[in-house]
């Protein structure tokens, strides 16, 4: 008995270091993008996979390929579904089609309601607001995913065009490159719009099939080339003020990762949030000088009136979409309910960013007094 009480225990040890070697296997993960290799959002991909597999201990090494590389850029969401991909990365509005709700989850137009970028994390964090996202996914469009904020690529630009702009009159009937409920934002406003990808947005100005075009802002904008094709760049804009993107993997391998890899992406996630945008930050600044200073490029403040009728638009896109659509609804007003609440506070306790920033980096320089006797 106590020879096969030994071989048993023998056998459950051996069982046991084999499950275990088992779990700890390193596993490599195809996730791919919706952006070109040399968009800096396909960086913020490559830094969450390296950080990723520095904290997994090389548990999970995910192979972070840019757009086009097994699929269609716009087919990613729908190939993770489908476990053709094991995860993706892009930003949620892109999914309009399959609902207009998805924009509401990449922060959609106004802030929304004057959220900054932590005010919207705090909304998915704290409010709820990412237990909705991924019911959204999995139980309205019934897919088998599970989603994360990622990059966060803004505030945006309003857009380059090739004349000046004084007032919203002066957007009316102007053939402009604009995607997704933005679009609707901007036909509101009378602006005729056009949907086509980045990488044809110089070759259609060129042709003079646009007068304006919105991308980002930039370092991104920079690298497209708009400059070279306008000259008049406006900012800010309403239309991405707090723009969020996704990454997120199919749901079945997402369950197979053990519960400390989970927390490890988890922590990947949102240590690459703030890596990424200190760093994007700093090429931003660096972009606008070498725009400014080296290309010519007039960068003008957008005008108010610009930016309050772009609100006025989104808010009766918002409002009809959420007559149509008890899901728009429900996030839309988590949204407000959030927002009424840390937005005030913070004007409280936060002073405006102008302030400072205008005593030690005036916009304008300050007129000097005119000579006169006894100066």
């Amino acid at each position: 008995m106590r020879i096969r009480a030994k071989a048993v225990a023998a056998a459950a040890v051996s069982i046991a270091f084999c499950v275990t070697a088992s779990a700890q296997a390193p596993k490599t993960i195809k996730m791919q993008s919706t952006w070109p290799a040399s968009n800096t959002l396909q960086e913020h991909f490559k830094i969450f996979a390296e950080r990723t597999e520095k904290l997994t201990q090389g548990g999970i090494h995910i192979d972070a390929m840019p757009a086009g590389q097994i699929v269609p850029a716009f087919e990613v969401l729908d190939a993770t579904h489908k476990k053709v991909l094991d995860g993706w990365h892009a930003i949620a509005y892109y999914w309009v089609g399959k609902s207009p709700a998805a924009a509401l989850f990449a922060a959609p137009p106004g802030g929304p309601f004057g959220m900054d970028h932590m005010d919207y994390l705090g909304w998915l964090y704290v409010g709820g607001g990412l237990e909705m996202w991924r019911d959204f996914y999995q139980n309205d469009l019934k897919l088998n995913v599970i989603p994360f904020p990622a990059h966060p690529s803004s505030p945006q630009a309003f857009g380059w065009f090739k004349k000046p702009l004084r007032t919203v009159a002066d957007i009316k009937g102007l053939k402009c490159r604009q995607t997704g409920l933005n679009a609707e934002v901007y036909a509101k406003m009378g602006m005729s719009v056009v949907n086509m990808a980045g990488g044809e947005i110089v070759p259609a100005a060129q042709r003079g099939v646009i007068d304006c075009a919105e991308w980002v802002g930039g370092v991104e904008d920079l690298r497209l080339g708009l400059h070279s094709v306008f000259k008049y760049h406006y900012t800010p804009g309403m239309h991405e003020n707090n723009s969020i993107g996704e990454l997120g993997f199919n749901l079945d391998v997402w369950k197979g990762f053990t519960p400390a890899q989970q927390e490890a992406i988890q922590s990947a996630v949102k240590d690459t949030f703030i890596t990424w945008l200190t760093r994007w930050q700093k090429q931003n600044a660096d972009a606008i000088e070498e725009l400014v200073n080296k290309h010519g490029v007039q960068i003008r403040r957008t005008p108010p009136d610009i930016l309050i009728a772009s609100l006025k638009a989104w808010d009766e896109v918002a409002k009809e979409n959420s007559a149509k659509s008890p899901t728009f609804k429900k996030v839309y007003e988590s949204q407000r309910e959030y927002a009424a609440k840390v937005v005030p506070a913070k004007r409280y306790m936060f002073p405006p960013y102008s302030f400072a920033a205008n005593y030690y980096w005036p916009q304008e320089a300050a007129k000097k007094p005119a000579a006169g006797k006894g100066n």
